[in-house]
């Protein structure tokens, strides 16, 4: 048998917080491997909107500079609700940093400052085992080979995370939704305002966010589709058909129409669900075992009710790789020279544990804001339940969108 690869921070998961946590560490001078299970760096899922948390994020990370002139400012939230002949409105100003990014934009910038072979492609991770010196753990790959983590960080999604599971975590919980999602070219620039328009048509929920003036990101969620209803995998040409009729049907405006009529059929994607960890498991979760833990949607997988999802994952990468920065710099200024295997496991132990104090609580409010938000949209409540809902919001300060304001600190 091949003898197991050995290194020092390995990161299960090359989406936006895995990239985000390595780009952290290399800033800081330390080492990762980055482990992802596709061929090439995945940026399906259109566009993402990153509020002023994630930017200052970004800007800790070095990429927000170049991010920003791929994506102009939204100014205002536009929120249209239509109920029979009844329609209502209500427009307010942004009051901080909002901009749409194309994924795939985000992803490469993440991805481009990383060191030649930090990241592994085609890796597909079959276990995970503690090793058996109590100093980290072992990876064993669906090809049988393995490799040794001194410090195992998963960023491997809010599905069957291999992470997540070997802490003991439970699945996350999903919610079935379709969700529509792609973008739309005006070569000769779009008529919109710098705005996210959310409609709400029916029982279809709409957005529209400006990119740039000749580029929209539009999403369209649905009803909880029939066991019949043919989505997974469908071809998108037809799905976005379908979609476009029924906002037809239910008499949406034109200009959202034309929106999804006219969008890139290369850019569409389609998922059929929410994933979502309860806010209770983000408060009591046990997300560290040893110098084992998770970050980004494997620890707090939220629905897309109030899109944190991202920038959440990017304050993960900044204050976990600040933990562990801080944890070496300690152990090397101790005088105590060269730190063996068991030394540095505690090290990084304490690390992880330090991170995980710091982000629990604002993940729990994230998670509950989220959630919150999520049975108030798509639950159709009781008067009760929907007035509990609304004061939960309140004390969150929901709609002045006090968590957009949050600053995770310098690197």
């Amino acid at each position: 048998m091949a003898e197991a690869e050995a290194h020092g921070i390995v990161i299960v998961g090359g989406g936006i917080c895995g990239l985000a946590t390595a780009l952290a560490l290399h800033r800081k001078g330390i080492a990762s491997l980055v482990l992802e299970k596709s061929e090439v760096l995945r940026a399906e899922g259109a566009g993402i909107g990153v509020q002023a948390n994630g930017w200052r994020a970004l800007e800790q990370l070095g990429v927000a500079g170049e991010l920003r002139k791929t994506a102009g400012l939204i100014t205002s939230y536009h929120d249209v609700w239509m109920q029979g002949d009844k329609t209502t409105r209500d427009r307010y100003p942004v009051r901080t940093e909002l901009r749409c990014l194309n994924r795939k934009d985000l992803i490469e910038a993440l991805a481009k400052d990383l060191p030649a072979g930090a990241i592994r492609f085609g890796c597909r991770i079959a276990a995970v085992h503690e090793d058996p010196g109590g100093h980290g753990a072992v990876l064993t790959m669906a090809d049988g080979t393995t490799i040794n983590a001194k410090v195992l960080i998963g960023c491997d999604g809010g599905t069957n995370s291999v992470v997540a599971s070997y802490l003991g975590l439970p699945p996350v919980r999903t919610i079935p939704r379709p969700v529509l999602r792609g973008f739309t070219s005006y070569p000769h620039g779009h008529p919109f305002e710098n705005e996210f328009l959310r409609l709400r048509v029916g029982d279809f929920f709409v957005g529209r966010l400006t990119i740039t003036d000749n580029l929209v990101h539009f999403f369209v969620t649905m009803p909880a589709p029939s066991a019949d209803a043919g989505l997974a995998g469908a071809d998108l040409r037809d799905v976005r058909d379908r979609v476009q009729k029924e906002l037809e049907d239910r008499r949406c405006p034109a200009e959202i129409t034309e929106v999804v009529r006219g969008s890139d059929p290369e850019s569409l994607n389609l998922v059929t669900k929410f994933w979502y960890r309860p806010p209770w498991e983000v408060a009591l979760g046990g997300f560290r075992k040893g110098a084992v833990t998770v970050a980004g949607d494997a620890m707090h997988a939220m629905g897309p009710f109030i899109g944190q999802g991202g920038s959440a994952g990017l304050e993960d990468a900044v204050v976990l790789a600040r933990s562990l920065a801080r944890a070496r710099a300690g152990a090397a200024g101790g005088g105590a020279g060269e730190v063996d295997d068991g030394e540095a496991a505690v090290v990084a132990g304490g690390a992880i544990a330090a991170y995980i104090r710091e982000r629990r609580l604002r993940l729990a409010l994230l998670s509950l804001e989220s959630y919150v938000m999520g049975v108030l949209l798509v639950r159709s409540p009781s008067p009760a339940v929907k007035l509990a809902c609304v004061a939960v919001l309140l004390l969150l300060g929901s709609k002045s969108l006090r968590h957009a304001n949050f600053d995770c600190g310098r690197l």
